[in-house]
């Protein structure tokens, strides 16, 4: 499939979250991701229009990125994940489209700083970078290298610490 640049993205609404799950299950290989999504979406982490669902032309959802309150140390930060694509739609730029909106959303919420753990060649193009290089560690076992983490704003500068993420993560 080749790479689109005309995505449509949006906030999920309440009808999209059938379908968010779909995503999720097929995307990933296990239920765990959808099933994180839903205990996210009842926690207090969750932070309205930072849900972000890519929609193809006649408005079905096809891609979906998450962004959650998650802290660096005592300073609010964002979790990006679950991000998920319908597997017909993957590497065809829906879920790129998905993580710019939502990363847009949240700049445009005054939010400052975003962490991923992730595949360390996808999330660079967004201006990840390795978290490890700011000071900010995980309590657990990942390759350094997949943990990653962006400011949103250069008047603000990545602060140093552990990330703590919400409660449904398990972490």
């Amino acid at each position: 499939m080749s790479i689109r640049t005309d995505w449509i993205t949006r906030a999920e609404t309440g009808a999209d979250i059938p379908a968010i799950r779909e995503i999720d299950l097929a995307a990933f290989d296990t239920p765990l991701e959808a099933d994180l999504v839903e205990a996210l979406r009842t926690d207090a982490s969750w932070i309205d229009g930072l849900s972000i669902v890519t929609t193809d032309q006649e408005g079905k959802p096809v891609g979906h990125a998450l962004l959650t309150r998650c802290h660096i140390d005592a300073t609010p930060a964002l979790c990006l994940g679950p991000v998920a694509v319908l597997p017909e739609y993957q590497k065809s730029g829906a879920g790129s489209a998905a993580i710019r909106a939502a990363l847009k959303a949240a700049k445009d919420k005054g939010e400052h700083f975003v962490t991923v753990l992730g595949h360390p060649a996808y999330y660079p193009r967004f201006g990840f970078t390795r978290a490890s290089g700011h000071g900010i560690s995980v309590t657990l076992d990942v390759p350094d290298e997949a943990m990653m983490a962006l400011t949103l704003d250069a008047g603000h500068p990545l602060p140093s610490g552990t990330v703590r993420y919400a409660a449904p993560f398990g972490i």
